[in-house]
């Protein structure tokens, strides 16, 4: 059965659609709230974002130009029970909400994600989020909060890690060993931009210039290979990738081991490439029969012994309703970290020197670089999804890591206080 089919016997039984707040009406956002528009059994009552403007243009996207503005929420509630499409310019107040039953997170930052995330777990509501940056900060505490609560934490389908784990899943479901993991890069990396060297790119595409900023310094991608590796048990390739030039036609040899000609020291790790492999993942196989590697050399897998799966693309916010239709009819997360394999520690941009504010991903201050965790433990580094606002207490010089030392965090941040809360309770390492 397909999940249309489910999610039109689910509102069968629940006597109404699926009722969803959806944080962040931004280029994720509007994406999803678009999507999940066309889809039964799912219905998006509740839109937030700083930016009234941006509200009122996604309910108008959807053919509904009245809309209740409001940030009170009994007020809110009362407009959800008549049926009403409501705008909220604050977040403060979701998880209070009668009438949601369903929290979609698509803000991309990790402080205000892990607010809402938790408290909505708490409150007893199913999450989803296109906020990767949080989950890898926090996602074991987020993940066990859910299991607390009886209630569904999910990433969301569309974005690389989802869609390489399917491609893993497959090969350990056929009993291929995994030789790696991973993605293409999107964009050229340009480890020292700015939402000022990127805005006429940024306005050219009708994106945030700090998103596209956290794409091209390598952020995103950090980030991404990170949540795969946490999601599947994998490692890390090794600290801040290999990131090897590579086509679709020569994965399997650019992600064989160095014996074999190909940059990895050893089996079972995720990396990324540049090339014509993006927007694409992908999942490098090899296997122990003879006779199975002969049936996919005839398949037209290639000679082997390694063999590469790929998929062409990732649909970002417009796949990732599917992750809400699994939560709601099967109780299933699509994506969600047991433990941290790799940490997406912080990396200057510029020097920075005693009293200066980090302004966080997508900025002018740091990056995002993946580290293996036990390495980021060792050496003492701080998680970039814990920085923003931070308070530099020590002088450093760009291009280097930040450690516990450098900075003093903001200890009223939630993303802060979870963090610490995580690390306490032994959640936060793969044993």
């Amino acid at each position: 059965m397909s999940y249309s089919e489910k999610l039109r016997e689910h509102a069968k039984q629940l006597g109404r659609d699926v009722s969803i707040a959806l944080i962040g009406a931004g280029q994720m956002g509007r994406g999803f709230g678009n999507q999940v528009h066309r889809m039964p059994g799912l219905s998006v009552n509740l839109v937030v974002d700083i930016d009234e403007t941006r509200i009122r243009e996604l309910f108008k996207d959807l053919g509904i130009t009245d809309v209740k503005i409001t940030n009170v929420a009994k007020e809110i509630d009362a407009a959800l029970k008549e049926g009403k499409a409501v705008g909220a310019t604050t977040s403060e107040f979701v998880h209070e909400i009668a009438g949601i039953d369903f929290v979609v997170e698509c803000t991309g930052v990790p402080d205000i994600g892990a607010r809402i995330t938790y408290n909505s777990l708490e409150a007893g509501k199913d999450v989803a989020v296109l906020n990767v940056e949080m989950d890898v900060t926090i996602g074991p505490l987020i993940h066990q909060t859910a299991l607390k609560n009886n209630r569904v934490y999910t990433v969301c389908h569309g974005d690389e890690p989802i869609e390489a784990k399917v491609l893993v899943d497959f090969a350990r479901d056929l009993n291929f060993e995994v030789v790696c993991a991973g993605k293409g890069k999107n964009n050229p990396f340009e480890p020292f931009s700015n939402p000022d060297t990127v805005r006429e790119r940024a306005d050219k595409k009708k994106m945030n210039p700090k998103m596209l900023c956290s794409f091209t310094d390598g952020t995103k991608t950090m980030t991404e290979m990170v949540a795969l590796a946490n999601t599947t048990g994998l490692e890390l390739s090794k600290r801040g990738f290999y990131g090897p030039e590579s086509t679709v036609k020569t994965l399997q040899n650019t992600f064989a081991l160095q014996k074999d000609g190909g940059v990895l020291d050893r089996p079972g790790v995720v990396d990324y490439c540049t090339g014509d492999v993006a927007p694409g993942v992908f999942v490098i196989v090899r296997t122990d029969s003879p006779y199975v590697a002969h049936e996919m050399s005839y398949l037209s897998m290639g000679p082997g012994p390694y063999f590469s799966l790929y998929r062409p693309y990732h649909l970002a916010s417009v796949e990732a309703p599917l992750s809400v239709a699994r939560a709601v009819t099967l109780r299933e997360s699509s994506l969600f970290a047991p433990s941290l394999q790799g940490e997406v520690v912080a990396m200057t941009k510029k020097d920075l020197n005693p009293g200066d504010v980090i302004d966080g991903i997508g900025g002018y201050s740091v990056r995002g670089y993946a580290d293996i965790a036990k390495d980021a433990k060792r050496d003492n580094l701080v998680p970039v999804g814990l920085v923003q606002g931070a308070t530099v207490t020590q002088a450093i010089k760009a291009g280097e890591l930040l450690t516990y030392d450098h900075v003093e965090l903001k200890e009223d941040s939630l993303i802060v206080q979870l963090r610490r809360k995580q690390d306490e309770l032994g959640l936060t390492y793969a044993k």
